[in-house]
């Protein structure tokens, strides 16, 4: 379909139409899909066969199977403790997903609500809140979440929940990774609203309806906002491989997820710990890390599909 006549269409339509052009974003989305219904469903068919869940969590019994390598049985071999590395992927993206997710969410919230207030009221509030954000722009955010979860996981240690479950230590490490991540990852998003916003406050639509008497939020949150939705949700999916490689690089530090809980990071370093000048065992690395790897090239090619449909480069 030619351009011209594509311009009777929504914004939306014509963002799909271009996108679907994307060979590599349109893949990179099938893959997600196929990887996230593998994970959701994963769980059910294990019950469902007998198998143990705690089993794949839990060190305390040591099997006979234990550094077995890749076979019909265990697709991706065992770790040190017998347990089914494949599984352990699996359950490992449940925690590394939904850290990126629910950081990525944070930084839509607060980056769209920082840029459209800075962008639409302008003056003196423009220049302090823009101004705030280049110094947190100044300092290094992978150090600030170091310090962070270093500082409040030895706060946590001392809580009698932690003393009295090990389990919630590793459930409120993953809280803080939540704050931690989502709050330096909306940085860019707000000067990127806050751009659009000054391009959209004096559009004719916006000046009606401020001669009809709406006030700055009526405004913001029924005209402004809306139309930037498409620019949010591209560098949303982004900021989204930037999180998880954060979290991993996190929890393979020991900052992270603690055990019995795994996250990619986690089994990483698992496999890293397990090298020794006799034997490596590949499998433990090459295939936690092959998956982290791949889902982080599709996210980034599903962000530049978006950005590229929804024309952010001004094309």
């Amino acid at each position: 379909m030619s351009e011209p006549a594509q311009q009777h269409f929504s914004p939306g339509r014509r963002a799909w139409l271009r996108f679907k052009k994307n060979r590599a974003a349109v893949l990179s989305a099938w893959y997600l899909v196929l990887l996230l219904a593998v994970i959701l469903a994963w769980p059910v068919l294990l019950k469902i066969a007998g198998g143990d869940f705690a089993r794949l969590h839990s060190p305390d019994q040591l099997s006979d199977g234990q550094f077995a390598p890749p076979t019909a049985q265990h697709w991706f071999g065992t770790d040190v403790h017998g347990r089914d590395v494949f599984s352990r992927t699996l359950f490992g993206a449940q925690i590394s997903l939904l850290v990126g997710v629910v950081g990525a969410g944070v930084s839509l919230v607060i980056g769209v609500l920082w840029g459209a207030v800075a962008g639409y009221i302008g003056g003196r509030v423009d220049s302090c809140l823009m101004r705030l954000v280049d110094i947190l722009y100044s300092l290094p955010s992978i150090i600030f979440v170091i310090v962070l979860v270093t500082t409040f996981g030895e706060m946590l240690k001392q809580s009698p929940l932690v003393r009295q479950s090990p389990a919630a230590e590793s459930a409120l490490r993953v809280i803080l990774l939540f704050v931690g991540l989502g709050a330096v990852s909306w940085l860019t998003m707000a000067r990127i609203v806050r751009g659009q916003v000054l391009s959209l406050r004096s559009r004719a639509f916006v000046e009606a309806s401020r001669s009809l008497g709406a006030g700055t939020v009526r405004i913001l949150f029924r005209h402004i906002i809306p139309n930037i939705f498409g620019v949010a949700i591209t560098y949303v999916a982004l900021t989204l491989p930037a999180i998880i490689l954060y979290e991993s690089f996190l929890s393979y530090l020991g900052l992270g997820v603690q055990p019995p809980m795994a996250s990619w990071g986690t089994l990483i370093a698992e496999g890293v710990a397990q090298i020794n000048p006799i034997r490596i065992y590949w499998w433990l690395i090459v295939f936690p890390g092959g998956v982290l790897v791949t889902t982080l090239l599709a996210l980034n090619f599903l962000g530049d599909g978006l950005r590229d449909a929804w024309d952010v480069k001004g094309k």
